[in-house]
């Protein structure tokens, strides 16, 4: 019994220190596998071992817990093909053959393994070809005798079932199989004590008199986990200090990365506020257009008109209050075929100075746009071109502008 309890610490321990390595988010029904096994049965000593084995087979249902702990039930079946009877007289329990039946033997219990190679080397992440288990379990044990009668016919007793409860100890050599490690062909050897079989008949002892050697072979079945892989996966959770210490750090960098950056986002906000403001004015006031007639003779049959396209600050999108001033531009090439067009944008100082560019190229495109999608005036007879920062004004927002200057041939 102290071993058994021994043993039960042990796996508890083991359960502990390979819990690092559990699947992440598993679920109840992961991790679990049946197997199908298969073998020979005889007992420990005083018989000869091939001559008095005889068949057996089982079926187990396992839960594999940690990489290294597994638990499970099982239930093994023996059958009644040779004699295990000692010769009258001799103090130790009769195995048989006493059943009538075909089962003579039959185990029910729990158990547990260990995976030795899981525990000394690590867990990989996925199973090795060949690994080793350690398997200790216990249950109920029962034995089909049916009245036979042993010993001469003189003395002659019947013998009744028998119940009692059995312990297990083995191991399992493992090859895992396949791609997906869905099978296991393993060899298990094991030693299994019948514990209520001494010499009282009703102590419980381990007694090498009541035990049998079990070699058997078994094809195991690992179901699907939730993930779609038939074998546990690995959570990385093995922090040392030093990684907890960096990860502290790292969180109290990003604390001040964001206070930083709300202070920079209040920032903003106040000048966004100030922009609005600024907006809101600019928007109240009267918009001045200026259609310019001034006549700058480049040669005698050639004049120049100017049209002042104003934009709102940070924008390069004509509003609709400026698109007269477009439509006059449009109206005029249309009347005067042999007119053309030269639009320059232009934009603030405010702001960045890569920005200001871009404006200014995209107040030139937006006035150009208009005049050849929206009014069908051919693009050669346009062009347009950004001219950066202006500061032909005094208010800023006079220079957030596309002067068209159209070039008329007199006649």
């Amino acid at each position: 019994m102290k071993k058994i309890l021994l043993l039960a610490v042990a796996a508890m321990t083991l359960s502990a220190a390979s819990a690092q390595v559990t699947v992440q988010g598993s679920k109840f029904t992961d991790n679990l596998s049946v197997t199908l096994k298969g073998g020979i049965v005889s007992p420990f000593q005083h018989y000869a071992f091939w001559k008095s084995a005889r068949p057996v087979a089982g079926i187990e249902l396992r839960k594999q817990v940690t990489s290294v702990l597994g638990l499970g039930v099982e239930g093994e079946w023996s059958f009644n093909t040779s004699s295990w009877q000692k010769p009258y007289g001799e103090h130790t329990s009769v195995w048989g053959p006493h059943s009538k039946t075909i089962v003579d033997h039959q185990l029910v219990g729990a158990f547990g393994t260990i995976n030795l190679t899981n525990w000394l080397l690590g867990y990989p992440g996925t199973p090795r070809t060949l690994d080793i288990e350690a398997v200790a379990g216990a249950g109920w044990w029962h034995a089909y005798k049916t009245g036979e009668v042993i010993a001469p016919a003189e003395t002659a007793v019947e013998v009744a079932d028998k119940n009692s409860w059995y312990t297990k100890a083995g191991l399992n050599l493992n090859w895992n199989v396949g791609e997906s490690k869905a099978l296991t062909v393993s060899l298990k050897p094991a030693v299994v004590w019948y514990m209520g079989r001494g010499a009282t008949q009703h102590t419980t002892v381990f007694n090498a008199n009541c035990a049998t050697v079990e070699i058997e072979a078994g094809l195991t079945y690992h179901f699907k986990n939730h993930n779609g892989e038939h074998y546990m996966t690995l959570c990385p959770m093995r922090y040392t200090q030093s990684d907890l210490d960096a990860i502290n750090a790292q969180v109290n960098d990003l604390r001040n990365q964001l206070s930083n950056a709300k202070a920079d986002v209040d920032a903003a906000n106040a000048r966004a506020r100030r922009l609005q403001q600024e907006l809101e004015e600019c928007n109240k006031r009267k918009n001045k257009v200026e259609y310019i007639t001034e006549t700058n003779v480049v040669d005698n049959s050639i004049e120049n008109l100017e049209t002042n396209v104003y934009f709102e600050i940070g924008k390069s999108v004509v509003s609709q209050a400026q698109m007269p001033n477009v439509e006059r531009v449009a109206i005029f090439l249309k009347n005067h075929p042999e007119a053309t067009c030269i639009i320059k944008g232009y934009a603030s100082k405010d702001g960045p100075e890569d920005l200001n560019i871009r404006l200014a190229n995209n107040r030139a495109k937006a006035v150009y746009d208009l005049l050849t999608g929206k009014y069908k005036i051919k693009s050669s007879r346009i062009k347009a071109e950004g001219n950066g920062i202006s500061e032909m004004f005094s208010e800023p927002e006079w220079n957030r502008v596309s002067i068209c200057t159209i070039q008329n041939k007199i006649k």
